[in-house]
């Protein structure tokens, strides 16, 4: 598979502004993109409060949670499409100015019911801003650019949820949590500001689509049928599984088990977080010289090494707590040579309706990851159960990519007899006739 250096352009392409990848760019698209994760992570804090303030239980709360990923993973669903019609930035700012609203009613909602309600409705509108802001890249760039450029994306995606929990805290502790989603719905309208006024729009009207629900249909049938687009686009929502596994098992296994102080876990999830950041922007140099396939291949081989060791740390207590935290940094480490390559991998056929594909791509990490981690409390809620989620899910991933991808040898033997029966129905896509 080639590795171009630089987008090839079409005459649509050329037509449109061209807006260079510079840093100010790649800030205003990681901000885009981290509104999701900022809006789930902010209100952490406030959960036992919400609690006792609307007379509920922690399973009634933590629905406010779960809730908005179930709405995130549906209205990413909804969104792809219609970015694929409209343009990316008209839907985007129909999301944000929804996200907004939702937002100011979640501040005034008088009893769980009616919040756990807003939440879906907050997560189905916002996830408009993860589909627009990968849409974007994708309309401009390929191959090893693109990899770079959503790698260097994760530099905000991954930096800003570090610091939600945080403010988030910190603003409920001298007001109350309904002023959190008072500063949700501020962030949102900034936001919006900051499309309407500096982002360009990237999808020509001529590449768009036309139908109606029938043609997105026949989209999603088209991606549905396509294995090599499944299996890439699987790859990174196992991984995620690493990323929710870790979330959901970390206070239990560091707090209890490790009898971690408050003030010492969230150092240690600050820190954690950094070998995300961190191994995002190694990723972006590396592809520069290596193809987004081989890194993604040795990434996750990688990570799977370390799940094992990561296990055995878990089942022996060897090492105690400094060993469990430095092999599971490592881990961690690992996850910026999946995400960013997968996607672009699994986008590369589909600029057609990169909207669309980028959307289930995104459906399909959030349902997984969202389905899979809470086997973690399931399992015990222990430092073997968290290793052992984690452990599992990249197991999946790696046979995924030696058998259901072109990325081995035996993947691309059983990939080769598909490729025409794709062809043919995206001929079916873009010919109206059909």
């Amino acid at each position: 598979m080639n590795n171009p250096a630089e987008p090839a352009e079409n005459p649509s392409q050329a037509a449109l502004p061209r807006y260079r990848p510079g840093i100010k760019y790649i800030l205003m698209l990681g901000a885009i993109a981290a509104i999701p994760a900022i809006t789930t992570d902010i209100y952490l804090p406030s959960l036992t409060t919400v609690r006792d303030e609307l007379f509920t239980t922690d399973s009634a709360a933590a629905l406010t949670m779960s809730g908005m990923l179930v709405g995130g993973a549906l209205g990413q669903l909804f969104w792809g499409p219609l970015t694929d019609r409209f343009g990316r930035k008209r839907p985007l700012l129909l999301g944000l100015a929804l996200h907004v609203i939702t937002s100011i009613l979640c501040a005034i909602a008088p009893n769980i019911e009616i919040l756990i309600a807003l939440r879906f409705l907050q997560g189905f509108f916002n996830a408009a801003a993860a589909v627009a802001a990968i849409s974007v890249i994708r309309d401009r760039f390929v191959g090893a650019t693109a990899a770079r450029l959503l790698s260097q994306l994760m530099l905000v995606v991954g930096v800003a949820p570090l610091f939600a929990p945080s403010i988030g805290g910190a603003i409920a502790s001298v007001s109350s949590w309904r002023w959190v989603f008072g500063a949700l719905a501020i962030i949102g309208v900034l936001m919006a500001l900051i499309v309407a006024r500096w982002l360009p729009e990237t999808h020509a009207p001529e590449k768009r689509s036309t139908g109606g629900v029938k043609q997105v249909g026949r989209g999603y049938l088209t991606l549905a049928t396509d294995t090599r687009f499944l299996a890439l686009a699987m790859l990174p929502a196992l991984a995620m599984t690493t990323i929710f596994a870790y979330v959901v098992g970390s206070t239990f296994v560091f707090q209890e088990q490790y009898g971690l102080s408050v003030s010492q876990y969230s150092l240690l999830f600050a820190v954690n977080g950094m070998a995300l950041v961190v191994s995002a922007q190694i990723n972006a140099s590396l592809v520069r010289k290596f193809s987004p396939e081989n890194l993604l291949r040795v990434g996750l081989l990688a990570q799977f090494s370390v799940s094992v060791a990561l296990v055995v740390l878990a089942i022996t207590g060897f090492g105690g707590f400094w060993a469990f935290a430095s092999v599971l940094w490592l881990l961690l480490g690992c996850q910026g040579f999946i995400g960013a390559n997968a996607q672009v991998l699994a986008l590369a056929n589909y600029g057609y309706m990169v909207g669309t594909a980028a959307a289930v791509l995104g459906s399909l990490q959030s349902g997984v990851a969202g389905a899979l981690s809470p086997l973690v409390g399931v399992f015990g809620g222990s430092a073997l159960a968290m290793a052992g989620v984690i452990c599992g899910g990249l197991l999946a991933a790696n046979l995924i990519v030696l058998f259901g991808t072109d990325l081995t040898a035996a993947g691309r033997r059983i990939q080769a007899r598909k490729t025409v029966q794709r062809q043919v129905r995206e001929q079916e896509i873009t010919d109206p006739t059909h």
